[in-house]
């Protein structure tokens, strides 16, 4: 068959031009594949009424058929690419049915089931000769389409029409199979042993969607241990593969680009976007202002000379690298770290793999066969090559390599891969008493409703979380916030700080540990009493002090109110950088020019408050002694009063547990669930509350010193008496 078209073809193929408009619009619904029943489609709404046909006219191809030029100049089109003409001198010449799906018209309609076979499946090969026309996208079977398998087994319900587009764009690999062929060649646990029957694992070309849905559909090998980035899901709007790349010619839309991005009018432009929450260098090469494409690249360098060194020093066979000669990885016959012409061949291929190289080598070709993968997911492309590098290099023992300082994660907000905003994935959503500060969509949801719902896990905020114009970047406007206590503050004059008090508050109060308690005795243990823990990072909390109530406060006692500090420093992007998030540390300087680093500043409170005898050195370490002290103070009541040893996990839920063999450390299999502290007395309960509350604010020295410096006192008097604060002082 040629590949000039007939005009009465193609025609026929936009009789269902406008079905695109039916497929769902709902977000994509991960589910799992294996041993799952047969899909069954969604019921599709009637189709509209068509528009007449174009008027064909003999001999003019194409003419009046609406985006044929478009298509006709695009990669689907070309006729003459290797994606299309690789199998022509085969015997027999048939694209093959692992391969029609997406490198011919015939594989993909009989995917779909347009042809009236099974849905979902390829069940011949394809002729060969052709290319991803109209009709192979505009037919009943693909609007019909809304589920998407992964490699990996994932499977993506719902997705709409970006189904289209996922279907060929997602690898022909994963982790899995990658296990797969370790566990084959027998090397499960040997991470370092060479096999002959250990070979590459290709993921195949512009799987964009592993770099965009990350995490959710597991294309990258992600290694045990480590948590991922997710759906990279760029700004409301764009959300779609359409929405950036147009859907004929599949050129990137970069006038869109340049509505938010000044400057990015180009494809190099496009290059050049960094997002304000990027400012990590995550290469280690020193510029924080480079296009994310120019960071991985950075990252690619790295990881290929780690794969070198470790070829050469564990596998004992020198490696090399071309992206264009198959199988991509070769035997560096000279060593000279470079792919000489007459070593890029077949026979030459590298066959000295680990398991740990084979793992490496697989995420550094994910990053190399989609050149995009910075726009559409660059983080979750970043955290592979980092943990790449790192299991590479570990692998190296003593032969490690020297690398630059590398960067695996974006700042807190902006973390898409920390447990703040992965905790939900097994559930498919954020409730709603978490979604506020827990999901992008979450904080303007509550700020316009007061109130939220549950939505769907977000890879971090986005933009939009804060600001509601992203043209003139403003932000929410918000007067006043009501406290987890009841009361209500304002950073008054710097009101676009209120943001942050809205999930900087922590959950719980002296109110709420009042509440539980009632008129209880201090030490009888309550049935039903449980830790009742703040949360984490409640800042505002700590610098509103006592008009805030987060900490437990003691009563008859009286404690500092808000920390001003400073004007232009008493709010909380005027003492950190609304992006990163970091410290503007230089500017603490500017003051306290004694002070090598903010831990160091001691303010006006000039007592040896935790009485170790230094009055000089900076609040972090008075509160820092005074927080070890309580918690020892903790201890010891837990075991002469309540005969139940205690001990503290800080990264393990619930966070207090029995201290099984009294040694007062934390050993294996005790900071578990089933060993949670079990039983609570009132006094137990306010001075693990506040220790905790101290815990999770690690910059308390700096939001209200003497407020957290008075708790702490109180809290060591109240469960240690008298002599656990002897020689200590309450401000």
């Amino acid at each position: 068959m040629t590949h000039q078209y007939s005009k009465y073809l193609i025609l026929v193929g936009f009789l269902v031009i406008a079905v695109l408009a039916l497929a769902a619009c709902q977000p994509a619904t991960p589910t799992t594949a294996p041993d799952e029943p047969p899909i069954t489609q969604p019921t599709q709404p009637a189709c509209p009424t068509q528009a007449p046909c174009p008027t064909a006219v003999p001999g003019e191809t194409g003419a009046d058929v609406p985006f044929f030029e478009a298509w006709r100049n695009s990669p689907h089109a070309d006729s003459s690419a290797e994606a299309f003409v690789h199998w022509n001198e085969e015997d027999p010449a048939e694209v093959p049915a692992n391969c029609a799906k997406c490198h011919s018209k015939g594989g993909f309609t009989d995917y779909v089931g347009a042809d009236g076979s099974a849905v979902l499946a390829v069940d011949n090969p394809a002729e060969i000769g052709t290319v991803i026309d109209c009709t192979t996208c505009h037919n009943e079977g693909t609007v019909a389409l809304s589920t998407v398998i992964f490699p990996s087994g994932v499977e993506l319900t719902n997705v709409g029409p970006d189904a289209v587009c996922l279907t060929c764009h997602q690898g022909t690999a994963s982790e899995a199979q990658v296990n797969t062929s370790i566990e084959t060649a027998g090397l499960t646990g040997e991470d370092d042993v060479v096999s002959a029957d250990l070979g590459f694992t290709n993921i195949h070309y512009y799987a964009a969607a592993v770099s965009r849905y990350g995490t959710v559909v597991n294309g990258g090998y992600q290694y045990d241990g480590r948590s991922y980035d997710a759906l990279f899901e760029h700004a409301a709007g764009i959300s779609e593969c359409t929405d950036c790349h147009d859907s004929h010619s599949l050129e990137v839309r970069v006038e869109l680009c340049s509505e938010c991005h000044q400057g990015a009018d180009s494809l190099e432009g496009v290059r050049q976007i960094r997002y304000l929450s990027s400012q990590h260098d995550y290469d280690g090469d020193g510029d924080i202002e480079e296009g994310i494409p120019f960071e991985i690249e950075g990252m690619q360098e790295v990881l290929l000379g780690v794969m070198q060194a470790y070829a050469t020093n564990v596998s004992g066979t020198p490696l090399a690298y071309s992206a264009d000669a198959y199988p991509y990885f070769f035997i560096d016959t000279n060593a000279n770290g470079t792919l000489e012409e007459d070593e890029a061949a077949f026979p030459n291929s590298y066959n000295a793999w680990t398991a740990r190289l084979a793992k490496a080598a697989f995420n550094y070709q994910t990053s190399i066969k989609d050149p995009g993968a910075y726009a559409h997911g660059g983080k979750y492309i970043i955290q592979l090559l980092y943990d790449s590098i790192e299991d590479l290099n570990a692998g190296l023992g003593a032969n490690a390599v020297t690398i630059p300082v590398l960067t695996r994660n974006d700042p807190g907000h902006f973390d898409g891969s920390s447990e703040a905003f992965r905790h939900w994935d097994e559930d498919g959503a954020v409730p709603a008493n978490c979604a506020k500060c827990h999901s992008a969509e979450g904080l303007p949801q509550f700020l316009t409703e007061g109130a939220n719902l549950s939505v769907d896990p977000a890879n971090g905020l986005l933009c939009e979380s804060c600001h509601n114009s992203l043209t003139e970047f403003t932000f929410y406007e918000v007067e006043e916030v009501t406290f987890p206590s009841g009361a209500v503050v304002s950073f008054a004059e710097e009101p676009a700080a209120n943001l942050c008090l809205n999930c900087h508050q922590g959950r719980e109060s002296t109110t709420s540990v009042n509440a539980r308690l009632g008129d209880a005795p201090d030490d009888e243990i309550l049935e039903g009493l449980n830790f009742i823990n703040v949360h984490y990072f409640a800042a505002g909390a700590t610098l509103f002090g006592s008009e805030a109530k987060g900490v437990y406060e003691y009563e008859g006692q009286t404690y500092a109110g808000r920390f001003a500090h400073l004007p232009n420093f008493d709010s909380c992007a005027e003492c950190h950088d609304a992006h990163a998030l970091e410290v503007e540390a230089n500017a603490c300087v500017g003051c306290h020019n004694t002070a090598a680093e903010p831990r160091d500043i001691r303010l006006n409170l000039t007592a040896d408050y935790d009485g170790d005898g230094d009055a000089e050195e900076g609040l972090f370490y008075e509160i820092e002694t005074m927080e070890e002290a309580l918690y020892r103070a903790i201890q010891a009541y837990t075991t002469e009063t309540l005969d139940t040893p205690l001990i503290y996990a800080e990264a393990s839920h619930p966070y207090f547990f029995i201290d099984t063999n009294a040694n007062g450390e934390v050993d294996e299999g005790e900071a578990v669930r089933d060993n949670s502290y079990p039983g609570w007395s009132p006094r137990l309960l306010r001075a693990a509350y506040n220790f905790q509350y101290v815990r999770k604010d690690p910059g308390a020295f700096a939001h209200n010193a003497e407020y957290i410096l008075q708790v702490l006192y109180d809290s060591l008097q109240d469960i240690g008496g008298a002599e656990a604060v002897s020689g200590m002082t309450r401000p």
